[in-house]
C-alpha cells in the first residue's frame, strides 16, 4: 500500500504494487515535485483564522515556494494562517497580499510563529 509520510507529500510506491499504472502515479509525482518550486495563491475565505493544508497527491497551491496569502475579505484584526500538515518540513516564502492592512501569523502545528506584514513577504522554515 502506498503511503504519504514525505515532505511534499508524494505518493510512495510500494514494491509490487500498481502493476501497469506505476507510470501515471511517477508521473504525478514529478508534477507535484515541480509544483513544490513554484509559485501557488491561497485565499483566506473571511475576515478569520484559516488552515491551508498540504493534500496527499494531489495538486495544491500550498505546496508552492512562493506562496501569496490573499483574502475574500478585508481582514480587521491579526489572523492566524496554519499551514499543514504539521508534519512537513518545508521552506515556504510567504507573501502577505490580505486587505485591511492586517498582519498575518503563520504557524505550523506547536512550533514557532513568524507575523508577516501586509504587503511583505517573509521566508518561513
Amino acid at each position: 500500500m502506498a503511503t504519504y509520510v514525505n515532505n511534499l507529500r508524494l505518493k510512495e510506491i510500494t514494491t509490487g504494487d500498481e502493476d501497469g499504472t506505476w507510470g501515471t502515479s511517477t508521473n504525478t509525482n514529478l508534477d507535484l515535485i515541480a509544483d513544490g518550486f513554484s509559485y501557488g495563491t491561497k485565499q483566506m475565505a473571511a475576515d478569520a483564522d484559516e488552515t491551508f493544508t498540504m493534500p496527499d497527491g494531489t495538486a495544491d497551491a500550498t505546496r508552492g515556494f512562493y506562496l501569496k496569502i490573499t483574502s475574500a475579505a478585508s481582514l480587521t484584526a491579526t489572523r492566524v494562517v496554519t499551514l499543514g500538515p504539521d508534519t512537513v518540513s518545508k521552506v515556504w516564502l510567504i507573501e502577505n497580499a490580505t486587505s485591511g492592512s492586517q498582519i498575518i501569523t503563520i504557524k505550523q502545528g506547536s512550533g514557532a510563529t513568524i507575523n508577516v506584514a501586509n504587503g511583505s513577504k517573509a521566508m518561513v522554515i
